[in-house]
């Protein structure tokens, strides 16, 4: 089965947080990472089945530019990272996400 993650950037806290509302609502993806990029540019990063994935971020950008003032700076897809990918970046499934695991 074919994994992606998704990863949307946004500035201020009420982007970041629509956009993940909105991403593992509409569609079966889980939310794997959360942090702040740098000054108030925050992400959110999903992981799930690539087409899930692809909804996800539509739904997260379209709900984070609908905030009052809300920017999404910017957003990417990565179908089947490698594993090296995987390993060091924070994109893995948790210990704390894996409960919310969609598949």
């Amino acid at each position: 089965m074919p994994m992606a993650v998704g990863v949307i950037e946004t500035l201020g806290f009420p982007s970041v947080l629509a956009a993940a509302d909105a991403m593992v609502k509409s569609a079966a993806v889980t939310l794997v990472y959360y942090g702040q990029a740098e000054s108030a540019r925050l992400l959110v990063a999903v992981r799930g089945q690539v087409a899930e994935v692809r909804t996800a971020v539509e739904a997260g950008i379209a709900a984070g530019e609908q905030v009052k003032e809300g920017t999404v700076i910017t957003h990417y897809i990565v179908p089947n990272p490698p594993e090296n990918v995987e390993t060091i970046l924070p994109i893995h499934f948790t210990e704390d996400s894996e409960p919310f695991r969609m598949f």
